[in-house]
């Protein structure tokens, strides 16, 4: 699976995610290399970048600036799923490695 020039936007997260159906994620993919930048709603600007193994799941870090004007930072495993469209739908688990380190879960899906 290649991610080259695919953009997404969140339509879930929980409770103490950043990340909401503002924030429009562009995917960047050399190899097996994800790079991504990202912006909107809590996020003033981010960028993550993973490594995207043979099935498609990305493992990635990420680090962004919130609209409090916090460095917040964290690590995740993305999980594709292919939509009866075509479009590309990510089932997210995630830490905190900043802040309070806790654990959420999202799903990103692509437009």
């Amino acid at each position: 699976m290649n991610y080259q020039g695919k953009s997404f936007r969140p339509v879930s997260n929980t409770e103490n995610g950043e990340t909401s159906s503002e924030t429009l994620f562009l995917y960047q993919q050399e190899g097996n290399i994800l790079t991504c930048e990202y912006a909107g709603g809590k996020i003033l600007k981010g960028h993550l970048i993973g490594i995207v193994s043979e099935s498609g799941e990305i493992t990635m870090r990420y680090h962004q600036v919130n609209t409090s004007g916090k460095l917040m930072t964290g690590v995740c495993r993305s999980v594709p799923e292919i939509m009866e469209n075509g479009k590309i739908r990510l089932h997210e688990t995630w830490q905190w490695t900043s802040g309070d380190c806790s654990k959420g879960n999202s799903v990103l899906e692509e437009i």
